[in-house]
């Protein structure tokens, strides 16, 4: 799931986690502070500079982006044993990193996040009350950015001011449909059902 700052992402991740156990969140690394309220391990790994780059240079991340002055990158070894565990995994990147995650995952599902009204990213990112306005105005100017690459994306899910509890069950939708796509099931689970 990717999209602009202030789409609501987390509180869609959050709504979809609570209904799906087959569900893993991969946690991003980035060198950006944390905001009040947010938790080592469970929004973001925060590492220094240093450290990201390290990790960087050894093949860690499946994807990084610098985005607003912060480097921020998914760890591949989370990614690889969600995967081998058996489990689908869900991954709020960039925009620019959900485009080279599915170059390097051809299966990947890319679901781009825009609420009802463009307007309403400044408002949430203020409301926040964690960013100047200057940074407020760089994240508004990128927004106009994404929305550029919306068309590399499978889904498009409007995130309603109102109806906030629909475009929960229409992310849990396209969920379901994608994992009862007919390339998801082995021949063996075919051949199954077939001699039953």
């Amino acid at each position: 799931m990717s999209g602009p700052s202030g789409a609501g992402k987390d509180t869609l991740v959050d709504g979809l986690r609570v209904r799906h156990e087959r569900l893993k969140y991969s946690v991003s690394a980035t060198t950006r502070p944390p905001r009040p309220g947010e938790r080592e391990g469970i929004e973001y790994f925060f590492v220094t500079r240093e450290a990201f780059e390290q990790k960087l240079a050894e093949g860690g991340f499946l994807e990084h982006r610098l985005y607003n002055d912060n480097l921020y990158g998914t760890p591949r070894s989370f990614i690889n044993q969600a995967l081998l565990d058996g489990y689908d995994v869900i991954m709020k990147p960039e925009v620019n990193g959900a485009i080279a995650i599915k170059e390097r995952f051809p299966e990947a599902v890319l679901i781009f996040i825009v609420p009802d009204r463009f307007s309403l990213l400044q408002t949430r990112l203020e409301a926040r009350r964690t960013e100047s306005n200057d940074v407020i105005a760089q994240r508004l100017a990128i927004a106009h950015e994404e929305l550029r690459y919306v068309r590399l994306f499978d889904y498009l899910l409007v995130n309603e001011e109102a109806h906030p509890e629909v475009a929960v069950e229409d992310l849990e939708a396209i969920v379901r449909a994608e994992r009862m796509r007919i390339h998801r099931y082995p021949d063996t689970r075919i051949k199954e059902i077939e001699e039953n």
